[in-house]
């Protein structure tokens, strides 16, 4: 029987009236890249966050590597790797001095440390970069300084939210030739992105419009099951359905109103 990594049943946030995340139920499995597609707004960075521990759900419930989001987070913040969708990293200390202040973070020295970032700075191809200041760096250098830093501590799972964001298509792609590689390894990945392309890449993929996960499934099932071309007719599809239920119900709404003021 496969590890379940992650699990949460109708994991729901709500920010005053408006419901950001709505009932989301996801399992993901060891060693498998599970890609959060959906828009700007729709709900994948705070589900991530409460994935994370970084924000309490407002109802629902979520397990992260066997621990609570509800009332374990720190437990999960000290196992995981979390990358944001902004580079998150000192611009003014080198690539080195990045990768040390994160290891003091994470309580790592001495030997571990110089065999860490020897480890990691050869994974992100920064060799020869090492005293270059992070600020310096381009766009995709940067994010896979991020990554390096997320990877320091061994983590058993890397969330990424939306990693790719802004960087050019070549290192976008070894970017994620890299997740690739860490999840042969044994690594589990949560990545949320907009990119199609990448999603194609995922084990399995869940599309999350205003809130709701409209659909989860292997990129090839959803295709199927949508009898789409690609993944970009799946989720255009996904969102017509969605919007056809919501005018459907505004228009139920609306009649009942007048009904009301008859």
């Amino acid at each position: 029987m496969s590890e379940v990594v992650i699990r949460c049943e109708n994991l729901t946030k709500v920010f005053q009236e408006r419901i950001a995340v709505n009932n989301v139920s996801i399992e993901i499995e060891k060693g498998t890249i599970y890609g959060f597609l959906g828009p700007n707004g729709s709900g994948k960075s705070t589900t991530i966050r409460m994935l994370c521990g970084l924000l309490v759900p407002t109802s629902g419930k979520g397990e992260v590597l066997g621990f609570d989001v509800m009332t374990e987070s720190e437990e999960i913040k000290q196992r995981i790797g979390y990358m944001s969708q902004k580079f998150s990293l000192y611009e003014d200390l080198t690539v080195e001095e990045n990768l040390d202040f994160y290891a003091g973070v994470y309580g790592i020295s001495g030997a571990e440390l110089v065999r860490r970032k020897t480890e990691l700075i050869e994974m992100a191809g920064l060799t020869g970069r090492e005293k270059q200041l992070a600020g310096s760096l381009s766009g995709g250098w940067k994010q896979r300084l991020a990554l390096s830093c997320a990877l320091l501590h061994q983590p058993e799972l890397l969330i990424l939210d939306e990693p790719t964001a802004g960087v050019d298509p070549v290192s976008r792609r070894i970017f994620w030739d890299v997740i690739h590689k860490l999840a042969q390894a044994g690594m589990t990945i949560l990545v949320s992105t907009h990119y199609m392309d990448e999603a194609q890449t995922c084990d399995a993929i869940g599309f999350i419009f205003f809130g709701t996960l409209l659909a989860q499934g292997t990129p090839q099932q959803l295709i199927e099951q949508m009898d789409a071309h690609n993944l970009e007719d799946v989720f255009i599809g996904l969102v017509e359905q969605e919007e056809a239920k919501l005018k459907a119900a505004r228009n139920v709404d609306a009649a009942k109103e007048r009904e009301g003021r008859a």
